[in-house]
């Protein structure tokens, strides 16, 4: 589970998050909409420990994550907007690598599933990641993240560079993991993809959630309608 509780941050005076208070439960995911600028990696940041809150509670199963965030980090699976990998190795190569970093070993077959299941094609596994394209290179991303067999996912605009495609086979990669009881928080400014893929939405403006909402309580239009005059107000 992850959870914010009254959660505020600023940078030089100026505040970026402000009395942020919302749950994800195992087995949902959670739509975190905004425009550039409204706070949504600055979540995510916290989250992973990377930014300390000013104030308020920040917990992922559990764990305080200002206090044990290196412990709580080793439990998340994270898909940032642009994967750093290693240019001169492979997919299945960096996979194999960052595998074995968190402790983890895999098989070849193993690994290759995991790739495939992320939506690399066999014929890419062997080739150097300098000649991906960066949908490429955000599956193996996302294959890295799944390989962790998380309880806790989160993602930082996941579908960025990723075709129409791609896009819908990490919505049906989400799906499955909520299905298996992972908790999962996306940061997006796409809302087709967070209406088609998430059990709820929260729209952030300004460091504040103003609006939260079940998908299936509205239409794609419904809530880009909503969105929109949200953003203009």
């Amino acid at each position: 589970m992850i959870q914010l509780i009254h959660a505020f941050k600023s940078f030089k005076g100026t505040p970026a998050i402000q009395d942020l208070s919302l749950q994800v439960n195992s087995g949902e995911v959670y739509g975190l909409l905004g425009a550039n600028g409204a706070g949504k990696s600055t979540t995510i940041n916290m989250l992973l420990g990377f930014v300390q809150p000013d104030s308020g509670s920040i917990t992922i199963q559990q764990m305080d994550v200002t206090k044990v965030y290196k412990k709580v980090r080793a439990t998340i699976g994270y898909i940032p907007e642009n994967v750093n990998l290693y240019p001169y190795l492979s997919g299945f190569e960096n996979l194999d690598y960052f595998c074995r970093l968190a402790g983890l070993k895999y098989n070849r077959s193993d690994l290759q599933a995991f790739l495939t299941s992320c939506g690399l094609p066999k014929e890419a596994h062997r080739k150097k990641v300098s000649d991906y394209s960066k949908g490429m290179r955000q599956k193996v991303g996302i294959s890295i993240a799944y390989a962790k067999k998380a309880k806790v996912y989160l993602l930082d605009e996941p579908a960025s560079g990723l075709d129409p495609l791609a896009s819908n086979e990490l919505s049906d990669l989400l799906k499955k993991l909520a299905a298996e009881g992972a908790a999962i928080l996306m940061a997006s400014h796409d809302i087709f993809r967070v209406r088609e893929v998430c059990h709820r939405v929260g729209i952030l403006k300004n460091g504040k959630l103003i609006q939260e909402l079940r998908s299936e309580d509205v239409t794609t239009n419904e809530l880009e309608n909503l969105y929109l005059k949200y953003m203009k107000s």
